[in-house]
């Protein structure tokens, strides 16, 4: 499916083709909550980096989390890329998987096909304050699953 998406201002726009656009994966990570807009959580889809056409590139900016693993600080290899201007977070991509890109859900003009089931993962980072709203067939994970977003989608049989 072919994804069109664009930041709040209208500056930078982008098209990609993905094979996981169901928006289903609620990430509650405290980086996810905070970077995401202030919902609870953030949607993550995913799609081929190598289809990704960006127009206004000039106005992306690119965050890197500082993480800390074993005591030691370093920046993610997770790049969080967005808008200089408005501020909007438009996908994101890892230095470890470079031909996978993750649009975030809220960042896309297509309309997007509802998930007839969810996952809810670091859910064990989940703030205080965001609501219950699983449902009784979506899975619960309190942090990262093993399971990556393209085999689930093809366990699944949606993917296209």
């Amino acid at each position: 499916m072919k994804l069109e998406g664009s930041c709040h201002c209208g500056l930078v726009r982008f098209s990609l083709q993905s094979h996981e656009p169901w928006p289903y994966q609620r990430c509650y990570c405290s980086i996810c909550r905070k970077t995401g807009g202030g919902g609870g959580f953030l949607v993550n889809l995913g799609g081929d980096r190598r289809t990704l056409v960006v127009e206004g590139e000039a106005e992306l900016g690119d965050y890197r989390a500082k993480v800390t693993e074993d005591g030691a600080e370093s920046l993610s290899g997770h790049h969080r890329m967005f808008c200089r201007t408005c501020g909007t977070h438009l996908f994101a991509w890892h230095e470890r998987w470079p031909d996978l890109v993750h649009p975030v859900a809220s960042a896309i003009d297509t309309p997007l096909p509802p998930a007839p089931r969810q996952v809810h993962m670091m859910w064990g980072s989940r703030a205080g304050w965001v609501p219950d709203e699983r449902r009784e067939n979506d899975e619960t994970y309190e942090a990262y699953p093993a399971k990556s977003l393209a085999s689930w989608h093809r366990d699944e049989g949606w993917q296209e």
